[in-house]
């Protein structure tokens, strides 16, 4: 009996060994699969719409941590300005009264210049009246994120620590192939969906062709095969279908951003067109009321304690200030707004292509013609050169 484990003994280790192998690359080749599908996944449509939105929120985390650390000093600067130079006033009032009151005029107009010009340098350099807190919420900061991949760029909002700025050139680094990854596919899959409506209204509208269906009942073509035999010319969605598409979601963008923002119907027009192209001047940006919370508080204060005070100044403050769902909306409407763009480009380059193909045959049929008929009224010279010959 020893003997015999003896000699199966190796037998059995290599047996033991094959299993136990077998066993730790099954985990590693479930790692690998999962890795494959979720690549994979993520190059679909889907995957990529996905991947942009959870790069955003992600975007949007970091730079509300990052930026809210950020000590903002200014907005005690400003408040003191306006104290001091509102006592310079009172004292240029205090020692002139009103005996002399061009001499009056005259210092609080330098005064004044000199105020405005204080205040003007401080909003260059970044200053919105808001706090970092205030200014950099999750639907303002999901904007910021959607400027920055976008290649936008409002201009609106702006990191000001150190790490927010190192942190915008790797998210942007980032953040940009992967729109245009989200541009491409977006687009194809738009074109795609618009094509079938676009086919299908065609050809719920077309009347049959019925020469081509007497045709093949000449030819004893059985009904079944007769849609096969049916000349159905090629449907190319027209660049005019395209461009009604665009010209209705800016309208619609027009109308509600001129409602929300109280802009008028040109400016709102005029931020659409600019943002949806890329160009992102930035002087007209949602959510980018100077009017903050303490201004609500400070309106609904006073009318607590002046009866005599308008109410609908602070429902109007409070709408203004509401801007949370409205930069929200906004990013959808952005987002969505650039796979429109992304659709309209491959449906007017596909009627373009074609297009460009129709004018070489035209072309080739033209010169091939115009050939035909300089020989047909010339003659062949070589038929000439024959004739002589012989």
């Amino acid at each position: 009996m020893s003997h015999k484990f003896q000699r199966n003994s190796p037998q059995m280790l290599g047996v033991a060994s094959t299993v136990s192998s077998t066993t730790s690359n099954q985990p590693r080749k479930r790692v690998k699969r999962c890795c494959r599908n979720f690549v994979t996944f993520m190059c679909t449509q889907v995957g990529v719409g996905a991947l942009i939105v959870v790069y955003a929120i992600f975007g949007a985390l970091t730079f509300m941590h990052i930026e809210r650390e950020f000590v903002d000093t200014t907005t005690a600067h400003v408040l003191e300005l306006r104290q001091n130079f509102s006592q310079r006033l009172w004292n240029i009032t205090e020692e002139h009264n009103l005996i002399d009151k061009p001499l009056w005029v005259n210092e609080t107009n330098a005064v004044l210049r000199e105020y405005q010009a204080e205040i003007a340098a401080i909003i260059k350099n970044g200053y919105v009246g808001r706090s970092p807190a205030e200014m950099w919420s999750f639907p303002a900061a999901l904007m910021f994120c959607l400027s920055v991949i976008t290649m936008i760029g409002y201009g609106n909002m702006v990191p000001r620590t150190p790490w927010g700025k190192g942190f915008t050139v790797i998210y942007a680094t980032f953040g940009i192939p992967l729109y245009i990854l989200y541009f491409l596919n977006m687009g194809r899959v738009l074109a795609r969906s618009f094509k079938f409506m676009y086919r299908s209204l065609h050809d719920c509208t077309q009347e049959r062709n019925y020469d081509a269906r007497l045709e093949a009942l000449e030819n004893g073509v059985g009904s079944g095969s007769l849609g096969a035999l049916t000349l159905r010319k090629k449907i190319i969605v027209p660049s005019t279908a395209c461009l009604w598409v665009i010209i209705f979601y800016v309208l619609t963008g027009t109308i509600m951003f001129a409602n929300w923002e109280k802009w008028s119907f040109l400016n709102s027009f005029y931020f659409c067109m600019t943002s949806l192209c890329k160009i992102g001047f930035g002087d007209f940006v949602p959510g980018a009321s100077l009017t903050t919370s303490a201004d609500v508080d400070a309106a609904t204060q006073k009318l607590r304690e002046d009866i005599s005070a308008d109410g609908n100044e602070v429902s109007e403050l409070q709408r203004i200030t509401d801007q949370h769902s409205k930069l929200a909306i906004n990013f959808i409407y952005m987002l969505l707004g650039m796979g429109l763009v992304a659709m309209c480009r491959n449906l007017m380059r596909e009627e373009v292509r074609v297009k460009v193909k129709e004018m070489k045959e035209d072309t080739k049929l033209c010169v091939e013609d115009t050939r035909l008929r300089f020989v047909g009224c010339c003659g062949d010279p070589r038929d000439l050169y024959e004739n002589d010959y012989y």
